[in-house]
């Protein structure tokens, strides 16, 4: 999700992810804050990808201002992709189009920026574009309150086809969710998949007795392909979810 630059937090989980075999670089630009793994240094094109969807969102917003507050699916005609793809698997999801907005400029700055790399890994705001051929290890934070805090890591299997990687919590960052979860984390073939139903998931948990119920809820989408739900000292995985 954006968040003002005067809320600004230092995401300290970046100092926890190194990937000795890509090279790493940040591009900041208003209120979006990138850290990606390429093959080598794309700051440059990254940073105009992001002004050219970044602009995408602000016209949007500027012409329809419930694109930005409403918390419900919206129906809009729009002549940008990545919005039609934000209002489209924000309905499937049942939220509103900006929880899916970290995921989708992840994604589609992603995109393009495969034409020049054959592996990229993005981070935005812990939701991740990611594209890898060989296996990868991501820490799912649950906040320092938390008995998992920092000890549930997910193996990302290497594949051609690239993926999303995202996360939501009630405690952590400016994602903005109703429920209770120290961390949800989705695995979806799409960031913005992954990025509406992780909102979608942590506002369905108010509280462990909600755990069985969800991950029933979750199974009837075949684009989510695996979740896993932390809050207190419960967890719950369904799907392609290894821990390691």
């Amino acid at each position: 999700m954006v968040r003002s630059v005067n809320n600004y937090r230092e995401r300290f989980y970046r100092r926890w992810q190194n990937p000795e075999d890509l090279v790493s670089f940040s591009v900041q630009y208003r209120e979006t804050d990138l850290m990606v793994y390429a093959k080598r240094d794309f700051a440059d094109e990254t940073m105009s990808l992001v002004k050219k969807y970044r602009s995408q969102v602000e016209e949007t917003i500027a012409e329809n201002p419930e694109f930005l507050t409403s918390l419900s699916p919206i129906e809009l005609k729009t002549p940008h992709g990545m919005i039609d793809e934000m209002l489209d698997k924000s309905r499937r999801a049942g939220v509103g189009p900006m929880a899916g907005i970290a995921g989708a400029l992840a994604e589609f700055v992603g995109r393009e920026l495969l034409k020049l790399t054959e592996e990229i890994i993005i981070e935005n705001g812990g939701d991740i574009f990611i594209r890898s051929l060989k296996d990868r290890t991501v820490l799912v934070y649950a906040g320092e309150d938390s008995p998992f805090r920092d000890k549930v890591r997910l193996l990302l299997k290497g594949q051609e086809a690239p993926f999303g990687v995202c996360a939501s919590s009630r405690t952590i960052g400016h994602s903005k969710s109703f429920g209770n979860t120290d961390a949800v984390a989705v695995i979806a073939s799409s960031a913005i998949t992954a990025d509406v139903f992780a909102t979608a998931i942590g506002n369905r948990v108010k509280s462990p007795d909600d755990l069985e119920r969800t991950i029933e809820y979750v199974q009837s989408f075949p684009e989510v392909s695996g979740v896993l739900i932390m809050i207190g000292d419960r967890m719950a995985v369904t799907g392609e979810i290894r821990l390691v």
